[in-house]
């Protein structure tokens, strides 16, 4: 499964890089990941970090799930549950599976992840060149989520709305997983053929 989901991440990177015209080292320079990893990344012969993905992403100007999208799904307003893959950050173990119709041109992307207890991801990201909201559900156990310098504590069935444009830590200090929901929406549709 795991060769599965970086094999779906490589080819995503590709897409998005070649659709919007960029060499690796510009996109390099972007996303400030080196142009060796990204070449790992396209290959599919790395298993990035969530901190490294998101840094991709944000060069890209597209969120952090966008980039788990199967590029070869045909778009369809319909996902099944079997076509789902999750993927494992390997740093931090936290599980996170795009539920929305992969491919499907909406500004909206949906989301559930499993934080592990213990666990923290810290992603450094600001500002990106898309106007990118998110809202995080919590399904269950608890969540601290830090948005530049404020620290949000969220408990089960507690939303939280933010603009990514800024640095961002997910924090479970608890002994339980955590399981959310994010809600991702972005100024321009996502997905569908250019």
């Amino acid at each position: 499964m795991t060769d599965d989901i970086n094999s779906r991440i490589a080819a995503r990177v590709r897409e998005l890089r070649a659709g919007l015209g960029l060499s690796l080292d510009a996109l390099a320079q972007k996303s400030e990941v080196s142009r060796s990893m990204l070449s790992l990344i396209e290959r599919g012969e790395s298993s990035p970090t969530a901190v490294v993905l998101e840094k991709v992403a944000t060069g890209l100007g597209v969120a952090l799930a966008s980039l788990f999208e199967d590029p070869a799904a045909a778009a369809s307003p319909v996902s099944r549950k079997e076509d789902r893959v999750s993927w494992k950050d390997p740093e931090t173990g936290y599980v996170r599976r795009n539920i929305s119709p992969a491919n499907f041109p909406s500004p909206i992307q949906v989301v559930d992840v499993m934080l592990p207890a213990g666990a923290r991801v810290a992603y450094e990201s600001g500002a990106r060149d898309a106007n990118i909201h998110q809202q995080i559900w919590v399904q269950e156990g608890s969540l601290e989520v830090t948005h530049g310098k404020v620290t949000h504590k969220l408990n089960e069935d507690d939303c939280f709305a933010m603009q990514l444009d800024d640095q961002m830590v997910f924090r479970n200090r608890t002994r339980k997983p955590a399981r959310y929901i994010v809600v991702i929406a972005n100024e321009r549709p996502r997905g569908g053929r250019k």
